[in-house]
C-alpha cells in the first residue's frame, strides 16, 4: 500500500502525526518483513535517539486501534505487524530464517470445508510454516 503523504493519511485516520509516529509508519510501509517491536526500534533508534520501546509499543497500539496495521497471528512468542490490507492474504513463516512472507490466497472459503455451512465468515486468516525457498537452496 502506498501513501503519498503520511502526515495527511494519519490525520485522516484519527492519528496525530508526530515525527516518531510518521517515521514508524513510513518504516512499516517500506519494510515488508513484518517487523516486531524490537525490529522497528532497532531500525529507527539511530535516526531518532530519543525513541523508546515504550513509544514504539504505544504507537503500534494506536495504529491497531485505528486499523492502520494488524498483528499477525503467526508467532506465539513475539508480535509481528503488517500494514492493514483489506485484500485477504495469508502469511508463511520460515522456521529456519524467521522471515515472514505474504501469500496470495485464491481459494474461496466456500470450497474449503462443509464445516462452515450456515456460518457467516467475516475474516479469513491463513498461516503457513515451513522452510522458505532461499533456506532450502542454501541447504542443498
Amino acid at each position: 500500500m502506498a501513501v503519498k503523504n503520511i502526515d495527511v493519511y494519519l490525520r485522516e485516520n484519527g492519528v496525530k502525526p508526530s515525527y516518531q509516529r510518521k517515521r514508524i509508519y513510513e518504516y512499516l510501509m517500506n519494510t515488508h518483513n513484518h517487523p516486531s517491536i524490537n525490529d522497528i526500534y532497532d531500525a529507527l533508534i539511530g535516526e531518532i535517539p530519543t525513541l523508546s520501546k515504550a513509544t514504539v509499543y504505544n504507537t503500534m497500539n494506536l495504529f491497531i486501534e485505528h486499523k492502520l496495521i494488524e498483528i499477525l497471528p503467526i508467532e506465539a512468542k513475539e508480535a509481528r505487524f503488517d500494514i492493514y490490507n483489506p485484500m485477504e492474504h495469508g502469511h508463511f513463516k520460515c522456521d529456519v530464517c524467521g522471515n515472514i512472507f505474504d501469500v496470495t490466497i485464491k481459494v474461496p472459503v466456500s470450497e474449503l470445508s462443509g464445516d462452515l455451512e450456515g456460518f457467516e465468515v467475516t475474516h479469513e486468516i491463513f498461516n503457513f510454516r515451513g522452510v522458505c525457498k532461499d533456506c532450502l537452496e542454501k541447504k542443498d
